[in-house]
């Protein structure tokens, strides 16, 4: 379930927790109040049973806090496989005291996100928000623990909306296919089932059940509240005894233990609209509760290092590329070893290559070094973990609630005994040959529509009468009620090196890290000569075999030896510990003026990327993307170039060092470093290793002209695996970065479809007509283009009635003023998320760097602040009724053709 804003120009953070665990009552009542190690990190258990663990992290002045609820699919009785993920819906319905419209309001109003996921074992309700609003998130889920209604009139609302997430979900046929293994390899236990839930599931559930699922699970004894941030933990600890310590506690059930039965080793083939196709090998692996979980992440780590030999797979061009993951549940696991191949390629040959690495692995053990360097880059994510209060509050909530720890030093205590024994041990043991279930994905555009997935969303209504700008809990106005400047923490150094490299520096001092994110600027449709289109591309796929100095095995050992990971091309960055940043800038600077580019690697990656495009050309997907890119620009435009085969056939590797002798250079380049490092440092570092770069030649052009407005157009994309339709609208927008009239289009936008529930769309759309789980606008601005869109997605019968609803909202963004409550809201929302979209290394790398390419000062988000303040509603409507063209939107349509049209 997706309840959040999405924050640019700073990178998304994107959570992909797969781990799923839990913790037992005796470790629970173990653990208490201590703080004497760390003096920022305070932990201890209420009198009902409530586990709490705070954190100081003064990165930014924001917090985000996670309560995990040790219950999830495996929680469920039989035949309600959905119920966990039901009920996570259901919590952001109403509630006692607090409305599903108050708290899509508050986190808005806040500048917040929130979110929540189901897994097997346990849900989790997360928040980010401005630390100064920290009562009302501990407001929200105090109220949310026991007071939730879960009345047959909300569920009878949500249910459609469930449905048209699972349709929309197995409509891949990765995702089904998943679930046929995991039914195989965990048949007649809780892990059998994926917690997404069924049609039949959800028919069945009704009130009763939810109330009985929630009465016996969500009590503050099942839970783990983990709230990071700036924020003082002694006080925080006070307010969640006052909030949480009155809630009573109450023994849960006891649940069913894990007991595994032998499998047959089976393949299950299928076909899949991507461009490429797969092998994947699915094994049995410990739980996360296991004693050799540790050594088992170390495994799958040490087979996923650049020099093992499962990767050497993808570097000699036996497949595209090779992987591994792992997803740990409480008492059991789930590894996968996997390659992929082109379209038209031989999947049995792949599926031999892989079958070769992993019983060399069983029999052979792995090499000494690559378990050395899986260990080093486990160990560095704990010190990467605190550069951002969601990762740590993530990382806490895993060792605690998942792998069932007292605390995060615990599992890094674990990763540090892990020895190569250890390893081998379980290789031999999980890798057998023939222990696993086989997978086998070939592309294949004529697929068949998803099991089931006839009426998801469609029979059922969840429409609404919820309205926006509801009257706030009394613990929420008084907080909301004054609008502020917010308090501005960066204060980078920015400096202009000899050779013409832009140098931005923001010492932290959150962790011993250092992160670098580079940019050098371009535009492959005005660079890339004639007849050369994916030049770019082949060149950033070259920078992976090393420098002049280091051949490719050599360089990635001399990055495993400081735990550093790193990218060359025109975005290269490096992240590692601050004590290896001097070699890391060395191993950096050598790969992006001075890659290796030898002729073998050459010819790999040339036929690897002409086979990936002769499938990628012809999936859905991409054909969605290029055809609103033709809708949206005029024939000719040098953005719609294209690679393809035999474009990237025609190219020679001297047409590859040309390109980066004139593409890659000093005056392009800016440099963000952010981390345990001062500007005298960092300066010294890049000059040392970056100083010689020269550029040659006069600077080319990298900004494309202006374009004029779209004409209108349509289009269908047929995905014959899709149950539902995806939708993108869009618009060329006649104005540029320097025009300030983007401040009163992008406040507008907040109003009309970017602030998720409490945005127009959502509720026109989804709440109180019920005909799309989800819909949304953005404004996209730059230099000389900008683009306004709209996205959702619904049942073919529904487009049609979507359309007309955003072309309602439209014409009455564009001819009537907002109301001052929507003014304000969206005055709330941008000015308020200002902390939140700047508070990890990460985002401020990012952040910068884009500020700096793109000519902005380094404070940009400050400078809209102030336009936001100053903007008013009739203002905002002319901006709209000016730009916005609703009769020159161009449509493209991904899935079944709609009925009408």
């Amino acid at each position: 379930m997706i309840l959040k804003r999405l924050s640019l120009p700073a990178p998304v953070l994107l959570l992909g927790l797969v781990f799923l665990a839990g913790t037992s009552s005796a470790q629970s009542a173990s653990m208490n109040q201590s703080s004497k190690k760390d003096s920022t990190i305070l932990q201890a258990t209420l009198h009902n049973g409530l586990r709490v663990v705070i954190i100081r992290d003064t990165l930014a002045p924001m917090v985000a806090s996670q309560i995990t609820y040790l219950a999830g699919a495996y929680e469920t009785q039989p035949g309600y496989s959905g119920t966990a993920h039901a009920l996570e819906h259901m919590m952001f319905r109403d509630s006692k005291g607090l409305t599903g419209a108050q708290l899509n309001e508050i986190t808005g109003k806040m500048g917040g996100e929130n979110n929540a996921f189901t897994t097997s074992d346990a849900t989790q309700y997360f928040f980010k928000a401005p630390s100064v609003y920290l009562d009302i998130l501990l407001h929200i889920e105090a109220t949310r623990m026991r007071g939730a209604l879960l009345s047959d009139s909300d569920w009878r609302l949500e249910k459609g909306a469930i449905e048209q997430e699972v349709s929309r979900d197995i409509s891949d046929p990765g995702f089904l296919t998943y679930q046929k293994a995991r039914n195989i390899l965990f048949a007649g236990t809780g892990y059998a089932i994926d917690a997404l839930g069924t049609r039949p599931s959800f028919d069945k559930t009704t009130s009763t059940i939810l109330h009985r699922f929630y009465n016996h699970w969500y009590e503050p004894n099942n839970a783990i509240f983990v709230i990071v941030g700036d924020v003082n933990p002694e006080n925080t600890l006070a307010k969640v005894k006052r909030l949480f310590g009155a809630i009573p506690g109450h023994p849960s059930p006891a649940v069913s233990p894990v007991s595994l039965t032998t499998f047959k080793p089976q393949t299950i083939r299928s076909t899949t609209p991507e461009g490429t196709g797969s092998v994947e090998f699915f094994y049995r692996m410990p739980g996360m509760q296991s004693r050799d979980y540790a050594a088992t992440e170390i495994l799958l780590d040490a087979l996923n290092n650049p020099r093992s030999r499962l990767q050497a797979l993808a570097v000699k061009g036996k497949v595209l590329d090779a992987d591994t993951w792992l997803q740990g549940f409480s008492h059991a696991g789930l590894g996968v070893v996997e390659a992929s191949f082109p379209k038209g390629g031989n999947s049995g040959q792949a599926q031999a290559d892989l079958d070769s690495i992993v019983r060399q692995v069983a029999g052979h053990g792995i090499d000494p070094d690559l378990v050395a360097a899986a260990k080093r880059a486990e160990l560095a994510k704990f010190e990467f973990n605190k550069n951002s209060a969601m990762t740590l509050a993530s990382a806490w909530s895993q060792a605690l609630a998942w792998q069932g720890l007292h605390s995060l030093a615990q599992a890094e205590t674990q990763i540090r005994h892990v020895t190569v024994a250890d390893v081998n041990r379980v290789a031999a043991k999980l890798l057998k040959p023939g222990n696993h279930v086989t997978i086998v994905l070939t592309p294949d555009p004529n697929g068949k529509r998803p099991p089931n997935s006839s009426g998801f969303g469609g029979t059922e209504s969840f429409a609404g009468n919820d309205k926006l700008d509801v009257p706030l809990p009394d613990w929420a106005t008084k907080a909301l009620s004054t609008l502020q400047m917010p308090h501005w923490t960066l204060n980078p150094v920015k400096m202009k090196l000899p050779n013409g490299i832009t140098l931005i520096v923001q010492p932290e001092s959150i962790s011993k890290t250092v992160t670098v994110k580079g940019h050098i600027d371009h535009d492959y449709g005005l660079q890339e000569p004639k007849g050369q289109e994916g030049v770019g591309r082949l060149l950033v796929s070259l920078f992976d075999y090393g420098t002049h100095r280091l051949d490719r095995d050599a360089f990635h050992k001399a990055l495993d030896d400081i735990a550093a990971t790193e990218a060359g091309g025109m975005d290269f960055s490096l992240s590692g510990p601050s004590d290896g940043f001097d070699k890391g800038m060395r191993l950096l600077a050598g790969n992006e003026l001075h890659p290796a580019l030898p002729g073998e690697a050459f010819e790999v990656q040339q036929k690897k990327l002409a086979r990936v495009l002769k499938g990628q050309l012809q999936s859905p997907n991409y054909k969605m993307h290029r055809a609103l890119y033709q809708g949206l620009l005029p024939a000719g435009d040098p953005a719609l170039r294209e690679a393809t085969p035999s474009t990237v056939d025609s190219i020679t590797l001297q047409d590859v060092k040309a390109f980066h002798r004139k593409a890659y250079r000093p005056d392009l380049t800016t440099m963000v470093v952010v981390g345990n490092v001062t500007p005298a440092t960092a300066r010294a570092a890049v000059e040392k290793y970056f100083g010689g770069w020269k550029a040659v030649g006069p600077k080319p052009g990298v900004v494309p002209k202006p374009v004029p407005l779209n004409p209108e157009g349509y289009q269908v994309v047929d995905n014959a695996y899709a149950s539902q339709d995806q939708v993108v609208m869009g618009q060329d927008i006649g104005l540029n970065l320097d025009n300030p009239d983007r401040y009163a289009l992008q406040l507008g936008n907040e109003v009309l479809g970017g602030n998720g529930f409490a945005s127009r769309l959502m509720m026109d759309i989804r709440v109180r007509h019920g005909y799309a789980y989800g819909a949304g606008s953005g404004m996209h601005f730059d230099r000389s283009r900008s683009l306004f869109y709209v996205e959702y997605g619904c049942d073919p019968d529904k487009v049609v009635k979507v359309d007309s609803l955003i072309r309602q909202n439209l014409a009455e963004m564009q001819h009537t003023p907002i109301s001052a409550e929507e003014l304000n809201n969206a005055r709330q929302a941008e000015i308020r998320s200002i902390p939140v979209n700047v508070s990890s290394v990460d985002n401020i790398a990012g952040a910068l760097l884009y500020w700096s390419w793109h000519n902005e000062p380094l404070n940009q988000p400050m400078v809209a602040a102030r336009h936001y303040l100053n903007l008013n509603a009739t203002q905002v409507e002319a901006a709209f009724a000016k730009y916005l063209k609703p009769r020159h939107l161009t449509q493209v349509i991904e899935g079944p053709s709609p009925s009408k049209h």
